[in-house]
């Protein structure tokens, strides 16, 4: 009965924590855009239109997302009133970039980071599998060959060595806390984009790289 009650209230909850964590977002200058949602009772894993969603709520409703996604205010109320359990989907490339590590690699660079007196920026947490780092983006730089988006398990040559790290650029996205995954959990901050009234700073993507690049490379090997 406890757990009954539990997921009801969970469930009663949710759509004000989404509405409001994409306001939050919006007011920081992020832009947002609704996600797909799990489909944690039902006989499909996402509640998307496509069968066999390879990514199940990790993804926006629409595919034109990247038009779409705004910080007006009143755009983002209007959405998550329609869909108020909708995740919630923060466009990469644009304020910032993500690195997406394994999260071994992630609590050992965050480490790192700490005795080297390195700041980490945000940092949110998916299932305990996944850490991604917000750091600067670099935008549109003149050289198209510098900076690629990185959605899925790709990554260019000049780092095909370095196991597990994605990188969230121009055309990319993530899944922005507290969104809903697919085992009943929600992605979480370790380190939000707020310290009390105070906004955290976005770090050097190339000084967090070399620390994150290192990390994967040495926690590979344990994962195996």
């Amino acid at each position: 009965m406890a757990d009954v009650l539990s997921r009801r209230k969970r469930r009663r909850q949710a759509p004000s924590g989404m509405l409001d964590a994409a306001l939050d977002y919006a007011a920081l200058g992020w832009p947002v855009c609704r996600g797909a949602r799990p489909d944690r009772y039902g006989p499909r894993a996402c509640l998307c239109d496509r069968l066999g969603c390879p990514a199940p709520g990790a993804h926006p409703l629409s595919a034109a997302w990247g038009l779409e996604a705004t910080t007006d205010p009143d755009t983002v109320a209007r959405w998550w009133t329609a869909s108020p359990e909708a995740n919630i989907i923060l466009p990469t490339g644009r304020v910032f970039d993500v690195f997406d590590v394994p999260a071994g690699a992630g609590v050992m660079a965050l480490a790192r980071m700490g005795r080297s007196g390195v700041s980490a920026g945000p940092v949110a947490v998916l299932d305990a599998e996944r850490y991604l780092f917000f750091v600067a983006t670099r935008g549109a730089p003149e050289d198209e060959d510098e900076w690629w988006s990185c959605r899925l398990d790709c990554v260019p040559e000049t780092i095909d060595e370095t196991p597990g790290l994605r990188w969230h650029c121009r055309d990319s996205y993530v899944l922005a806390p507290p969104s809903l995954l697919p085992s009943g959990n929600q992605a979480a901050w370790i380190r939000g984009p707020r310290d009390g009234a105070r906004t955290v700073g976005l770090p050097d993507p190339i000084v967090v790289l070399d620390i994150l690049a290192d990390a994967c490379e040495e926690f590979a090997p344990r994962a195996r």
